[in-house]
This record gives C-alpha cells, structure tokens and sequence, in this order.
C-alpha cells in the first residue's frame, strides 16, 4: 500500500516536472520571437564583449591572454587523455549552454521581480502583449456615454493606438454641476473614457470612478470629475488635464475632446417646441426633427482631427443618438475628416430605442438622422446590428419604459447604401439589463475590420 502511494506520488512529481521545464523552455524560447527587438540588442552586446576582450588582448601585448590559452589547453590536454573527446566535447558544452541558461534565466528572473513585483505575469508575456498591442491598427471611435466607454473596453485588448473622440455638450448630473459652478467643459463621459481605456489599475479606475455619498456640496460628484475639473484649472484646458490623466490611469490610447468649445445642444420637436440644453432634450419627450448646437460652427481640436486623418478604422457609437452620438458630428471639422476618409468606417446601432429620444425608431432611422445632422454626408459603409433578441423579462422590463429592440428594416438600409453586419453582441445581467458585450462587440469589429482591409488592398492591387 506504501509503495505503491510512493510510486504515485513519484509519478505525479516527475508529470509535474516536465510540465514545468516544459513551460520554461517554452518561454525561453518566446525571447526569440520575431518582432520583439531583443535578438539584435543581444547580439551587439556579444559583439562588445568580443571586442572589448579584443582591445584588451592588444593593450596588454596579448602576453595574459597568451599564458590564459596556454593554460586552458593543457588542461584540456589532461581531460582528453582522461575522457575521450566524443565525451568530454558534449559535456563542455552541455555544461556551457545549461550555465548560460541559467544565468539569463536568473538576470530575466531579478528584471521582472523588478519590474512585477506581483508575478502575475512573465516579463516576456508581457513584452510580446505590448508589441502586439501597439501594432495594432489606428482606431479612432466617435461618441459618447456609457456606449462608449463599454466599446473601448473590448478594444483595448486588440489596440493600442484608439483614439477615443468624445462630446462635451453634457449638461446633467455632477458634469452639469461643474460646468454651471466652475465654467469647465464637462468631464463626465471623458472620465468613463478613460477609466475604460486604463491598463489593469483597478484601484485608480475605482478611485476615478467613485462617486460621493455624503458631504456639503459633494454628494453626487465623482472623484474622477473633480480631478479633471481641477487638472484643467492647473493645466489650462481639458485637453492638458486629460493627457496628465492618462498617465495616471496608464491609458492605452488617447481620450479627446471633439472641441474645447463651451457647446450647448437644441433639438427643435415634431410639435414646435425649441429645447435648449442636452439633459432637457430627452425629458421633453417629443421627436425630434432637428438638431443643432451654440456655437453653430464649433471648432474641432486639432489632434482629433489628426487622429481622424490617420485613422485606419473609424467607429461611430454606440450611444445615445441625439445627445452622445450626433453632438461630435455638428462639430464640421469632425464630419469632414470622416467624410474624407478611406479608411473602413461603421455605425455600432443601438440595441433598444431610447424615450424621448429615439421612440419608434428603426436601424434605418437612426442613420436617416446621422446623415440628416451631416448635411446628407454619407460617414460611414457599414452599420453593425444584434442579431439575436433580448429575453422575454428584458423586454418587458424595458416596455415599462416605454423602450423596445430597434427594429432592422434591411431594404431601407440597403436603400441607404450600406452593408448590414450581423452578430450577436449582447450581454444581458441578471437584473434584464441590456448592453452590448464588450468582448464579443470588438471581437466582431476587428474581423470585419481584417475583412474590409483585405478587399481594399485586393482592389489596389488589382
């Protein structure tokens, strides 16, 4: 019974032994990957010492280095005579190589403690994540609100290089009460921005995103909204405060203003009422019929349109149509840019209309209002759609208030120009809560993204 537990136990040990060397021979071998600008640099260093060795040998006359070989053959001489070369040869070397192995394996060991100190991950995996991630294409997404923000989530495993344009016009809730008290540009969808696009600082998105419960004057402000708030006093501009921003947060990419001008939004209704101000829009409850923004004519930052015209992908949405989405759009340098674009570019649809906003509106009717708001520009090729219908329970959760799935009515869409994207993008909580899946959203955009490049570069070729 004991000799047999031990030989299980021995067998178990030895299973566990290989997967370990295994792995670290696996890893070893990762340095050696293609792309990660460790080979030549360890090369060059080779050539350094050999030829610091060199400069040496003549300094000294090479008399050292003469006595230093003479000495070494004879100690082969004497191993040789012992072992017969076909032994003592392989040995030298393995011996020479399992050194080497270790003392690298020992030096990349003391790098990462440094600079992981946690141990989650190794060093090399996280080289080659970052290589990956910064060669990735240059997305630029236009919106606003928690669409957004659930966007740039997904995203942020495929890219590195997003640029994430968002409106300012908000006028509600702890933004709203900055920019009345404090003159600022409103920081909330910004903040959610940049909290979605933070690189694994869980404490400090926590901290940006937390909001106060109690306090004179404080209770429904955000930190990250006062920090922002306080940032562009110091800085200058929201702009300054949002670059100083991300380097706390260790953003990936870039979150921009779409113009540092004070805008405000009106919407005129179906019934001839004029509603100044992005939070009153929506509470006014009539359709709207159109659109536009004070200033008339803002203008767009500079590195947002930079951003536009290098763009290998540009996305509009998802949001709220009138008042996250169309508001970067009535910026006309923005529209522009977009317009002018060769780069593949869609339209992330809403999954459920919104009261007193988008009531009754199909997928048609949503990009009839984008265009309408552009001039009757055509900003985008595609519009990505859910496919699938949320549960019975978010359905009627939803018809209380007054919201239902957006209908696709395919021949307007195709009447409209553009291709339909199909996919199953919803996530749905426990409570009938429903959004787009971060995960599953990019995951579908960067395929049909690789799609689209390969058909324009067949036609260039061609």
């Amino acid at each position: 019974m004991s000799i047999g537990f031990i030989r299980q136990a021995l067998t178990a040990l030895q299973k566990q032994s290989r997967r370990c060397t295994s792995y670290r021979v696996n890893q070893w071998f990762k340095w050696l990957s293609p792309g990660l600008a460790v080979k030549r640099w360890l090369l060059i260093s080779l050539s350094g010492v050999l030829l610091a060795i060199l400069g040496l040998a003549i300094w000294v006359k090479l008399t050292p280095i003469f006595w230093g070989i003479e000495l070494l053959r004879g100690f082969l001489g004497v191993v040789a005579n012992i072992l017969p070369h076909y032994i003592s040869g392989p040995v030298v070397l393995l011996c020479g190589v399992l050194l080497l192995l270790w003392g690298q394996t020992r030096t990349v060991g003391s790098i990462t403690q440094v600079l992981r100190p946690d141990g989650e991950e190794e060093l090399i995996d996280v080289l080659m994540a970052y290589r990956r991630l910064y060669r990735g294409p240059k997305i630029v997404v236009v919106g606003g609100g928690t669409g957004l923000s659930t966007l740039l989530r997904g995203l942020k495993t495929y890219s590195a290089n997003i640029t994430a344009i968002v409106t300012v016009a908000d006028d509600g809730g702890s933004s709203g009460r900055l920019r009345q008290e404090f003159g600022v540009l409103p920081p909330g969808d910004i903040r959610n921005c940049l909290a979605a696009l933070a690189d694994e600082e869980k404490l400090l998105t926590e901290l940006f995103q937390y909001r106060f419960k109690a306090g004179d004057g404080l209770i429904g402000h955000s930190f990250g909204n006062l920090f922002l708030a306080a940032m562009s006093d110091i800085t200058g501009d929201l702009e300054r405060a949002v670059a100083a921003s991300s380097k706390v947060l260790a953003v990936r990419g870039q979150v921009l203003p779409a113009t540092l001008s004070d805008v405000r939004l009106w919407a005129e209704l179906e019934d001839g009422r004029c509603i100044e101000g992005e939070s009153k829009i929506t509470e006014a409850g009539g359709k709207i019929v159109n659109i536009g923004c004070i200033p008339a004519d803002p203008p767009a930052l500079p590195a947002a349109i930079k951003a536009i015209k290098e763009a290998n992908y540009i996305i509009v949405g998802p949001g709220s149509l009138y008042t996250s989405v169309i508001p970067n759009l009535l910026v006309r340098e923005i529209a522009d840019a977009i317009a002018m674009s060769t780069a593949p570019r869609i339209y992330i649809c809403n999954i459920m209309t919104q009261p007193g906003e988008t009531d009754g509106y199909s997928v048609a009717d949503h990009i009839k209002a984008i265009d309408t708001a552009c001039g009757q520009r055509r900003l985008f090729d595609a519009v990505l759609v859910n496919k699938k219908s949320p549960s019975e329970q978010s359905v009627v959760r939803y018809a209380e208030q007054n919201s239902h799935p957006v209908f696709l009515d395919r021949e307007d869409v195709t009447l409209l120009g553009r291709r339909i994207v199909l996919a199953n993008v919803l996530h749905e909580d426990t409570t009938g809560y429903v959004r787009h899946n971060p995960q599953k959203l990019a995951r579908v955009l960067l395929r049909w993204y690789s799609r689209s490049h390969h058909r324009a570069g067949k036609n260039i070729s061609s």
